[in-house]
């Protein structure tokens, strides 16, 4: 697939992300796997855009697309950004496989004015069916491993993930949940139902309310 292709054909939650951020800007994309989102923002938002990747075969694939992608883990190297050194930290399908979100999160709203997290609902009824009836940690379009090479260490739902935010002072400024078809649903207007209903969740944060 070529660059074009990738840019125009974004995977469903990373347009979510996309669409969240206003062009221009600094940006940094924590765990960037092959670049695709950092690729499409440089390219279609004119961001200035940065990525660290664990995967040292991630980060070759970003560099051999002309990308600014270091390998460096969420957990350790974020401490090593200054404060407000961005506009923007995005943080794609990757919380939930970090030691300690908490300070990933922490992190993310320190060095940057406001932070994108997108993460799989451990709440969506696919995975309280399974675990229900089936007795068995379920494996999901959102959830394609099983237990034992599952690389997700810490199980997160819509309402988890937003009784974090009230405990750490963080404001969301937009929350969006996906179904296992993409269909889009804002959160904030019914989180009984998003946390049952959606596989996946994007949300847009901040310390404090920033004009756009």
């Amino acid at each position: 697939m070529d660059a074009l292709h990738q840019r125009t054909n974004l995977r469903g939650d990373l347009q979510i992300v996309a669409d969240m951020v206003q062009p221009g800007g600094r940006l940094l994309d924590v765990g960037c796997g092959d670049g695709a989102l950092l690729d499409h923002l440089i390219h279609e938002k004119g961001v200035d855009g940065r990525g660290i990747e664990l995967s040292m075969q991630g980060v070759n694939a970003c560099v051999s697309h002309g990308l600014s992608v270091i390998q460096g883990d969420a957990d350790t190297d974020l401490n090593d950004y200054p404060d407000g050194a961005f506009d923007y930290v995005v943080l794609s399908q990757t919380l939930q496989a970090t030691r300690a979100p908490r300070d990933v999160l922490g992190n993310m709203l320190r060095i940057g004015r406001r932070a994108i997290v997108s993460f799989p609902n451990f709440g969506h009824w696919r995975v309280r069916v399974s675990l229900m009836f089936g007795g068995r940690m379920p494996v999901t379009n959102a959830l394609p491993h099983h237990w034992f090479d599952s690389p997700n260490i810490h199980s997160c739902t819509i309402k988890d993930f937003i009784q974090l935010c009230a405990e750490l002072g963080i404001v969301i400024e937009r929350s969006v949940a996906l179904n296992h078809r993409g269909a889009r649903r804002r959160i904030r207007s019914n989180v009984a139902f998003t946390n049952l209903a959606g596989e996946q969740a994007v949300f847009l944060l901040t310390r404090e309310t920033v004009s756009s």
